[in-house]
């Protein structure tokens, strides 16, 4: 079992490193990271002992919820040269009867860095979650997200961004012969 967890996790970071700029790629690694998880639970059962999985639906907290409002929830970073850092800031209105927490912000790729505002926003007012992308080794199309978990329902926002990557002259080599 610790050998097939060990492959396993080996072969789920070398997905995850070699692929941020595929989107398939980053549905298998939601599949080896949900498999993963299987084997983490399972570890101390048999198969003929484990029951099946029954997914769990959440229900709507009762009581003043908070509402997240995002000015945009879709972003495009436009034309921009490999190795170009680029910023944008996502506005987030409360819109609900009670503070609004964000409790993280996840990216999709090792490339985006998100950042948001740690303490709570009360009715009424705004925070912001600020999404960072580095082009370095992503030449191409490149379409990002970041999973937004806060005290809302449903506590899941997905934001979204995408950029055209040039990649970046290679001037080192002189004309082409």
């Amino acid at each position: 079992m610790k050998i097939t967890f060990r492959l396993l996790t080996a072969v789920a970071l070398v997905v995850v490193l070699g692929s941020c700029n595929d989107r398939a790629a980053e549905k298998r690694i939601a599949e080896l990271e949900s498999r993963l998880a299987q084997i983490e639970g399972n570890k101390n059962t048999t198969p003929s002992t484990t029951p099946s999985a029954t997914p769990v639906s959440e229900e709507k907290p009762e009581g003043p919820l908070p509402v997240a409002q995002f000015e945009k929830i879709e972003h495009d970073f436009g034309t921009i040269t490999e190795g170009q850092k680029v910023t944008y800031v996502y506005k987030v209105k409360n819109t609900g009867e009670a503070p609004l927490i964000i409790q993280s912000a996840q990216p999709s790729c090792g490339c985006t860095v998100p950042t948001w505002s740690q303490e709570p926003i009360p009715v009424g007012e705004t925070g912001q979650i600020t999404a960072e992308f580095d082009s370095s080794g992503k030449p191409g199309i490149n379409n990002k997200t970041i999973t937004v978990t806060a005290n809302t329902w449903p506590k899941v926002t997905t934001l979204r961004f995408k950029a055209m990557v040039t990649p970046k002259a290679d001037g080192a080599n002189g004309p082409v012969k």
